[in-house]
């Protein structure tokens, strides 16, 4: 159990890139968490009367409750600080939040577009990663997509073939960045882990999963992403470094509590 007599709970997707980032600050944290999984689609209103919000992941520590991941990142460091993840250097705390703000915004929201335009364009990347309860595992994979989420597979709102096309082009440009650093320094932002690191390895889920036993997914899902993206060898040292980081840090399923038998219904749109 954590500190105090409660245990912090997260109110999560399994396959969700945000509630992974979460997850990977708590495991770097040492901290204990439950997680407890939301059932989409359904439900939105009980989270909205926790939170005043539809989206997770939620995190909720004792009476503190806590949205969005940014937030709960800033929240988990003060109230948890003995492994800090926010520099006090004002240079490597600027490059910090800068990072992780950037990180949310290009591997989030442009991996979602990526990933949407792979399933839509390639059948046989769509066959190996969707398993037979597709729309409910598309809806927490994908994240938030307006509208019938089937029907954003390439003809939702802003992600038509250019927007597909655009998202895909700056992911590429983003990783050869992020890889030309890590073939030079074990962080991003120096010798030390910080947020921008746990930012950017946790979101990096929905470019290509990892292949251990970090994900509640099916096993032919682990190690899968993006073709052109997770399996381009010009992007090897970012991937080595992430898998290593998760190694290091990521807590393996065997070792975490149960969720509990009864799924929440609590939605994200």
């Amino acid at each position: 159990m954590g500190r105090g007599q409660h245990m912090i709970e997260l109110y999560q997707f399994e396959v969700s890139q945000y509630s992974e980032k979460v997850r990977l600050i708590l495991d770097y944290k040492g901290l204990e968490y439950r997680k407890i999984e939301v059932t989409p689609g359904v439900g939105q209103v009980d989270l909205y009367k926790m939170s005043g919000q539809r989206q997770v992941p939620v995190l909720k520590d004792g009476d503190t409750i806590i949205a969005d991941s940014t937030d709960i990142a800033f929240y988990l460091d003060r109230k948890y600080p003995e492994k800090p993840i926010i520099p006090t250097d004002p240079v490597k705390r600027g490059q910090c939040l800068l990072i992780e703000e950037w990180a949310d915004e290009s591997i989030g929201t442009k991996g979602r577009i990526a990933l949407i335009g792979a399933l839509n364009q390639n059948p046989n990347f769509r066959t190996s990663v969707l398993p037979k309860e597709v729309p409910d595992f598309l809806k927490t994979l994908i994240g938030a997509v307006p509208g019938d989420i089937l029907s954003a597979l390439g003809t939702g709102v802003g992600f038509g073939p250019d927007a597909v096309k655009e998202a895909t082009k700056a992911l590429k440009q983003d990783l050869e960045a992020l890889s030309l650093i890590l073939e030079h320094q074990p962080y991003l932002v120096g010798d030390e882990i910080t947020l921008a690191d746990l930012a950017v390895a946790g979101l990096s889920i929905i470019l290509k999963q990892p292949g251990g036993d970090y994900l509640d997914i099916p096993d032919t899902l682990k190690g899968k992403g993006i073709p052109g993206l997770a399996d381009n060898t010009t992007y090897d040292a970012f991937f080595l470094w992430r898998d290593r980081l998760y190694m290091d840090y990521r807590k393996p399923l065997s070792t975490q509590p149960s969720s509990g038998d009864s799924p929440t219904t609590i939605d994200i749109e």
